[in-house]
């Protein structure tokens, strides 16, 4: 059974993903399963034991370069695929499955994609609210029952590869640290207050951890204001480590505290404590796959609002989530000291 998978293009969304794929290689054992995905994920990828190989999907959002998506697709015919599951919902992303004269070819309705894909699924949002359950459900036949819980999302990481990154970062692994995920992509209304960052690393520091900030280089800026407003309590590693080597740091790290982000995602399917904050998004839509993640959130009645930034300018459901009521969230004994 080989089968092709085409993946979302953001990086929490392809951890989301990892059900689906652990769901596939027990309903199929002994598939061989590829996953179609941008880039800058592949890494990721990487460290999902499912995944045979990923391919590069050059394709930007928005763009349709059909004449390329037909000479992608035709490619793939040669790896005799007999099953594609397509997890975005737009019209183009239907086309490369298509073209690769793949014969079972499995996604929700989404864009007027009857012919492109043949096995069209109907979605009940009510019966499947989370991302990671509407994804794990193409693994199974048409109404098929999903086992409960889901099979949670696991990135490999071992001791070694820490190792070597803790070395190249100048990082002493015989200090605890506490990792922080500042960014999120999505835009500001996910971001909790680098001053309320600031002032929990102060608080953990006189615990005797490090508090490591991760993220991509667009989140540099933010960390670098967390570093000075924290007094140099915290070491600014944004933009210096890959997807890959980003899950290395989070395995490293005793705990992560995050932002409603992909790197979040990944602090969750590393097997390391987590605590989640929520403020313009949904727990109940794209939560933390972990029994040991805890999500904060102040619950307010303008909030999800979904918005990239707060409509209402004051971003009260962040603001007022206080520092203290994080630090009290820690379990300083079991993670150690």
């Amino acid at each position: 059974m080989n089968i092709l998978v085409v993946g979302p293009s953001w990086v929490g969304d392809t951890v989301l993903s990892q059900p689906l794929l652990r769901l596939l290689a027990q309903r199929h054992p002994g598939a061989a399963i590829d996953y179609l995905a941008p880039s800058w994920t592949l890494p990721l990828l990487a460290r999902m034991p499912e995944v045979r190989r990923g391919i590069t999907n050059p394709f930007g959002h928005g763009t349709l370069q059909l004449g390329e998506r037909r000479r992608l697709g035709v490619e793939l015919r040669s790896a005799g695929y007999d099953l594609a599951v397509v997890l975005p919902n737009s019209w183009k992303s239907a086309l490369i499955p298509w073209f690769a004269g793949i014969p079972l070819r499995s996604g929700f309705r989404g864009e007027m994609r009857w012919g492109l894909l043949n096995d069209l699924r109907r979605l009940d949002e009510a019966a499947l609210p989370q991302m990671a359950q509407r994804f794990a459900a193409l693994a199974l036949p048409a109404g098929g029952q999903l086992p409960e819980p889901l099979p949670y999302p696991l990135l490999q990481s071992n001791p070694e590869q820490q190792g070597r990154l803790l070395t190249r970062l100048g990082l002493s692994p015989a200090q605890p640290a506490i990792a922080f995920c500042p960014g999120a992509e999505y835009g500001p209304a996910k971001r909790w207050p680098e001053a309320h960052y600031a002032a929990l690393a102060h608080k953990i520091a006189t615990r005797g951890f490090a508090v490591w900030l991760v993220g991509s280089p667009k989140d540099h800026a933010v960390a670098e204001t967390i570093v000075r407003d924290s007094g140099g309590k915290c070491i600014n590693l944004c933009g210096k480590t890959d997807i890959a080597e980003a899950v290395d740091l989070l395995a490293a790290a005793r705990l992560t505290v995050t932002n409603d982000s992909g790197l979040m995602h990944v602090a969750a399917a590393v097997g390391r404590p987590v605590i989640a904050l929520y403020g313009s998004s949904s727990p109940q839509f794209t939560p933390p796959l972990s029994s040991d993640a805890r999500i904060l959130t102040l619950a307010l009645e303008c909030s999800p609002c979904f918005e990239r930034t707060c409509p209402l300018g004051h971003l009260k459901c962040l603001n007022e989530l206080a520092p203290d009521r994080v630090f009290a969230a820690i379990d300083f004994a079991r993670i150690g000291s």
